[in-house]
């Protein structure tokens, strides 16, 4: 009885040594994941510092509002105008402009 409870602890306890040793890998790819991440925010803010793009996506973003301010009329037909544009070009430009923002952007609205 006493070897049985013996094999029993042994058996508890490399079960528990092994779920141990598998968080500490999963705790170390999480950690190598996130130095990626942030290695590759850092090269890409790089590569973005002469860029005009996210100036252009904020204009264009925004011109609707300056337009409705302006002209309400104009800015409702330009919108309907876009509503009627194909589904496949309407993707294109949400993704445009998403890419441009960063996509990270898009997992804080989500998660809301």
């Amino acid at each position: 009885m006493i070897q049985l409870l013996g094999v029993v602890g042994s058996l508890a306890q490399t079960f528990l040594e092994g779920k141990v040793e598998k968080q500490k890998a999963k705790s170390e790819i999480m950690k190598t994941a996130a130095q990626h991440d942030s290695k590759w925010e850092l090269i890409m803010a790089e590569s973005t510092k002469s860029s005009w793009k996210d100036e252009i996506i904020t204009i264009v973003v925004l011109a609707p509002c300056v337009m409705a301010w302006i002209d309400p009329d104009l800015a409702k037909r330009g919108f309907d105008v876009i509503a009627e544009l194909p589904d496949w070009y309407q993707n294109i430009l949400y993704v445009t402009i998403l890419a441009g923002l960063g996509l990270k952007g898009l997992d804080r609205f989500r998660k809301k």
